[in-house]
């Protein structure tokens, strides 16, 4: 029964190229399906911005997608592989054989057939030999063809194009902001603002007493229709003076003041108007020595305003 065991090796080397190629198939599969999944998460995240339990869903169903595609296409292909579990016997075998080579198909399953009958005679031993020495020459592995499963590159292909579309195009924040949200989804993350406000002054500085001119403008994909401003507990709307321009005056400034911006939602920073104080003359003491024409004595003036006195005084 040499030639019938030298049939089963045959069997046994093509039932593992079988599941190996079975397991190249499955993990370009896994590979293709699951990143192609993974980017679909993370757009989902990036453009609708999911609040925390939203986030948690999102999560926990990828951990779930991802354990049951590495489930299907490669720890059931390793199983088998390694005998783990079921998988094909020599009958199943020798019938895939059989469609890569149908000259032999009837002839392997017959000698299958014969030797698990469990009959034993010379005749039906000589008819097993006899059948098993036709089919060594067939080389069973050959069924079996790797390239077969490189047709599933081309799974592979769409999710790398989007990759590199976004790198191509400098959009990688799309990845690493929506990956960190989805990743640490028990933390709030706010959205970002539509528009931010820009001061068009050059310095927050005024002289005291004096007013003060604020030029505001905004940037981003909307423009506020009115931006207010509050400082000492009240608000007030800024003038338009073009889209996206916006003034406020302060009056008789005399104290450093702070104050921030708000329109749509949007809040600004805090600033500080910031006031240069300016001397002032407290009191003055004048000797007054008058030109001899007007014939007038020298006098003195004390005072805190102002004085008038004739030229050449």
């Amino acid at each position: 029964m040499e030639d019938f065991d030298y049939i089963k090796r045959q069997l046994a080397a093509f039932t593992r190229k079988y599941y190996l190629n079975e397991l190249l198939k499955g993990t370009i599969l896994f590979f293709s399906i699951w990143l192609l999944y993974f980017l679909l998460v993370l757009f989902i995240e990036y453009f609708f911005w999911l609040s925390s339990p939203g986030r948690s869903i999102l999560f926990w169903v990828f951990i779930v997608v991802s354990a049951a595609l590495l489930f299907k296409f490669i720890l059931i292909p390793l199983g088998k592989l390694f005998k783990l579990s079921r998988g094909i016997n020599e009958l199943e075998a020798s019938r895939i054989i059989g469609k890569h080579f149908p000259e032999v198909n009837d002839k392997l399953l017959n000698v299958l057939q014969l030797r698990n009958s469990g009959v034993e005679s010379d005749l039906l031993l000589a008819g097993i030999a006899q059948k098993s020495r036709e089919l060594k020459p067939v080389p069973f592995k050959m069924a079996v063809n790797y390239r077969s499963s490189y047709r599933y590159f081309k799974y592979a292909a769409f999710p790398l194009l989007i990759i590199l579309a976004v790198i191509i195009t400098g959009n990688q924040s799309i990845f690493s902001e929506s990956y960190t949200r989805v990743v640490h989804y028990k933390t709030t993350f706010d959205p970002p603002a539509p528009f931010s406000f820009q001061l068009e002054n050059p310095t927050l500085r005024v002289e005291e007493g004096n007013s003060f001119s604020l030029n505001v403008s905004t940037r981003g994909s909307i423009v506020p229709e009115t931006v207010a401003i509050h400082f000492n507990n009240e608000t007030y709307y800024l003038r338009t003076t073009n889209t996206g321009l916006y003034e406020f005056v302060f009056q008789g400034v005399n104290n450093d003041l702070d104050f921030y911006l708000s329109a749509n939602g949007v809040r600004s920073q805090v600033y500080t108007l910031e006031v240069i104080e300016v001397p002032r003359l407290l009191d003055f003491r004048l000797k007054l020595d008058y030109p001899s024409y007007l014939v007038k004595s020298s006098e003195v003036k004390k005072g805190t305003g102002n004085v008038t006195v004739p030229e050449g005084t």
